[in-house]
């Protein structure tokens, strides 16, 4: 049975989820859209850094976060110069730290769904008078549909689960930053092993779930595939 603190959890865990999910989307984006549009070294440069949290620990990422963003950190420091209380241990900074750790699920679809498309829509669009906002949300973005469907999925799910980094920048508060991963991890240290399988189990079946609806999302295409992610 669901308890208290496992009602909050998963209240977290969701609003958690959501705001990685609109955040990965707004940067994202337009992120994957720029990468797409050539192939210099700066690019493969910012590609790569946007990328590497797919290799890198995720307890390494946090760390660095830690040091960034806590008191005695460069954005630490400015912000309590201004006035501004520091992210580490907050929910703002499990999102801070979520984003980040999620971006390479949404950029790497859309930027694979991008080069796929080619110019050709782009040109045919400017034939007819459309700008490149325009083009871009009229004609690129219903033309990749299925990649950014995925990319939504994955980085809500991929938000969800996360667990390494929420314990470096967010520690282990109730009602502010005890996600789901983290209630589960209390219940195993504690031995409390009903409870763990419970929540574990409910985690399992929203994976397969995801995993179910990004196939669908994504049916069998003979030409080259719109997603594809690369992790270790």
């Amino acid at each position: 049975m669901l308890t208290d603190a496992d009602i909050n959890a998963i209240w977290l865990s969701l609003r958690l989820g959501a705001t990685t999910t609109l955040f990965t989307l707004l940067i994202g984006g337009p992120l994957a859209w720029w990468l797409s549009r050539g192939d210099t070294f700066f690019r493969r440069l910012i590609g790569a850094v946007v990328t590497m949290p797919l290799v890198l620990p995720p307890t390494v990422l946090g760390f660095y976060l830690l040091v960034t963003l806590g008191p005695l950190g460069p954005v630490g420091q400015a912000f309590r110069a201004l006035g501004i209380p520091t992210l580490p241990f907050t929910f703002a900074g499990l999102v801070v730290a979520s984003v980040l750790c999620s971006m390479p699920f949404v950029v790497q679809p859309l930027q694979n769904a991008f080069e796929a498309l080619g110019e050709r829509p782009l040109e045919a669009a400017a034939t007819l008078g459309a700008g490149t906002l325009d083009a871009f949300l009229t004609v690129i973005l219903p033309q990749t549909r299925p990649a950014l469907l995925t990319a939504t999925v994955m980085a809500f799910a991929h938000a969800i689960g996360e667990f390494g980094v929420v314990l470096m920048i967010g520690g282990n508060i109730p009602k502010v930053t005890r996600v789901l991963s983290m209630q589960i991890y209390v219940y195993v240290e504690n031995g409390e092993y009903g409870q763990a399988h419970i929540l574990a189990g409910g985690l399992m079946a929203f994976a397969v779930l995801t995993m179910m609806a990004i196939q669908l999302l994504n049916p069998k295409r003979k030409n080259k595939p719109l997603t594809g992610l690369t992790r270790w």
